[in-house]
């Protein structure tokens, strides 16, 4: 399913602080990997999409990155692949 030379394309459904949609918005959007990003209603606030090398690249941009985002209360990673 995912090859040595094949990016990790992963999605990410994101709660907020109440209120907090927009300024996490803003700062995923200052995020390199971070490719799309749109404000959802619904279950989750925030919907965005990344491409990264490895999954040790995805793994650093969850910790180190989105879930340190001021007003981010939790994340939920969709790891997925672009077909057979």
């Amino acid at each position: 399913m995912f090859g040595e030379k094949d990016l990790v394309v992963a999605f990410f459904l994101i709660n907020t602080e109440v209120g907090g949609e927009d300024e996490v918005w803003e700062g995923l959007r200052k995020i390199e990997e971070v490719e799309e990003v749109y404000i959802v209603y619904g279950v989750y606030d925030i919907i965005a999409k990344a491409e990264v090398e490895s999954m040790g690249k995805l793994d650093e941009l969850v910790t180190s990155k989105i879930r340190r985002l001021e007003k981010v209360r939790s994340t939920l990673t969709m790891i997925v692949s672009k077909g057979p």
